[in-house]
């Protein structure tokens, strides 16, 4: 089992990159503060002249999210372009339209679908596909809360588009089911899930472009380092685009990395990697310069 290199700065392999790809929930905030050591972090990174662009799996486009990151204190001087499973998911969409599309999510969501013509179903029985953001209450309800209205979808043989591919993330104090969870689940009874964002190639051609466009020339994929705190998501991710990770892994693996000593214990971060079958090439308990 190969070990990821412990990093506690980033400062440590700085030079190093050109472009930083960062997740965003779960290492820059956790949806109800902003860490301030991780958004230092980040700004220095692009004071020193790299470019940081933010990778989400955030159902919504890009521009519905910045006023998000604003009300949690990220300052704009951490990044400098933002990318989401959303404006990837969008493309997907516009494909499909005019439907109609069952969709399932909180309403705060629906500005996924405004100016894509898309028409609403009421469920499964008149949908000509599914879409999902996640949970209509992702503070109560879980994926098995979905099985009996999925069914029928599954016996019509209908597409699932999933806006948000995490399973979960965490939320102050309490861990919540994301869309990514009820795709599981509909794949897991027979059906057929389509995804755009992470670990999926569409986010990362549309972050990647990003990143040209801000050094105005081709981007170098051996210095481009991406960071994240989900597995299955950011890490295998970036490893299935031959990038570099740091792979942050605290968050929603509460002390699963942690050694006796409250340290990262590089050993057990690797435990977590080899259960999804992938690898980081540097592991963080957080995000610091």
């Amino acid at each position: 089992m190969t070990l990821p290199h412990p990093l506690p700065r980033l400062s440590a392999v700085a030079d190093d990159y050109d472009i930083l790809l960062c997740d965003v929930w779960g290492v820059i905030h956790n949806g109800r503060e902003s860490w301030p050591a991780a958004c230092d972090a980040l700004t220095k990174f692009n004071e020193k002249g790299g470019h940081v662009v933010l990778i989400s799996n955030s159902p919504r486009p890009s521009p519905d999210v910045v006023a998000q990151l604003d009300a949690l204190g990220v300052p704009r001087s951490a990044w400098k372009a933002f990318v989401t499973s959303g404006d990837a998911t969008r493309m997907e969409l516009a494909r499909r339209a005019p439907g109609p599309a069952w969709i399932i999510g909180p309403d705060r969501d629906f500005v996924l679908y405004e100016g894509l013509d898309l028409t609403s179903a009421h469920d499964a029985n008149d949908a000509a596909f599914i879409s999902v953001t996640g949970p209509y209450d992702d503070t109560t309800e879980t994926p098995e809360d979905y099985r009996e209205r999925l069914t029928p979808a599954v016996a019509r043989g209908l597409e699932l588009i999933c806006a948000n591919p995490d399973r979960v993330v965490q939320r102050g104090d309490s861990i919540i089911y994301c869309g990514g969870a009820i795709a599981d689940l509909y794949e897991s009874m027979g059906g057929r899930v389509v995804m755009a964002g992470k670990p999926f190639a569409p986010i990362y051609a549309l972050a990647l472009k990003e990143a040209e466009g801000l050094m105005g020339c081709p981007v170098d994929r051996s210095r481009v380092l991406c960071i994240g705190d989900g597995v299955v998501t950011d890490v295998l991710g970036a490893a299935e685009q031959a990038l570099d990770c740091l792979f942050i892994a605290q968050g929603i693996h509460g002390d699963a990395a942690k050694g006796a000593d409250g340290t990262l214990d590089p050993a057990r971060a690797a435990e977590l990697l080899r259960a999804e079958t992938t690898f980081a090439r540097y592991a963080a308990l957080e995000v610091t310069w």
